[in-house]
């Protein structure tokens, strides 16, 4: 059995959906970010760098991992699934999940920061990294052009980068254009795993069509970045 600790983000998602496709059994412990939960001793004797998410694996005389993408690493070497061990695939995948690590992720938090988080609204930070954002988006849609998927076949890069994606529209990111994205993402979203991995902790993803939730996670949110 593997213990998550996570919230609804999706760094959060990226764990939580590599163990649903996976089929590896796990219990959820949510952790409650706008309270401090992870800057907490307990919590940071799993993770000391008080972020989500992480999770001890019992099996393995409960071995802590921490950070989104070694965590997937992990489970996928764990299993012998959705990581090549040939070293040209494996290289592959890991160079468009160290993509998703160095580059979608981060700017689209940055996104999420200037766009939606802080109070007062800077235009050219919001441009630049909404157009980093969509720069990116666009080398998604080149190489999904060139293959059905990132790396080839269905892997732990596919997995990354879609938690993140998907979310393009709290960002304020366009997808206009970009056919070969939509497709990739059409497929994605129809696996049952990563639907159920997308509803852990909690499921968040009507958001956008609820004003006053939007606005209430926007606010809560606003305070944690500017601790």
């Amino acid at each position: 059995m593997i213990d998550l600790y996570t919230a609804s983000t999706p760094n959060g998602h990226k764990a939580s959906c590599t163990l649903e496709e996976l089929g590896l059994p796990y219990e959820v412990h949510a952790v409650d970010l706008s309270s401090g939960e992870q800057r907490s001793e307990a919590y940071l004797a799993i993770n000391p760098n008080g972020r989500i998410p992480a999770i001890v694996d019992r099996a393995e005389n409960n071995l802590a991992v921490f950070e989104s993408g070694a965590i997937m690493i992990y489970l996928a070497e764990k299993t012998g699934r959705l990581l090549p061990t040939d070293i040209a695939g494996r290289a592959r995948v890991m160079q468009w999940l160290m993509f998703q690590m160095g580059g979608i992720g981060p700017m689209m938090g940055q996104a999420n920061v200037f766009y939606r988080y802080f109070p007062e609204k800077i235009q050219p930070a919001i441009d630049r990294y909404q157009n980093e954002c969509r720069r990116l988006f666009e080398v998604l849609d080149r190489r999904l052009g060139e293959s059905e998927w990132l790396a080839d076949d269905y892997s732990i890069a596919d997995i990354a980068n879609w938690c993140w994606v998907r979310t393009y529209k709290w960002s304020g990111v366009s997808r206009d254009g970009l056919d070969n994205l939509d497709r990739w993402l059409s497929v994605m979203k129809d696996k049952p795993g990563l639907r159920r991995g997308i509803e852990v902790p909690v499921k968040i993803d009507s958001i956008l069509d609820d004003e006053k939730a939007a606005s209430q996670f926007v606010e809560q949110a606003g305070k944690m970045v500017q601790r």
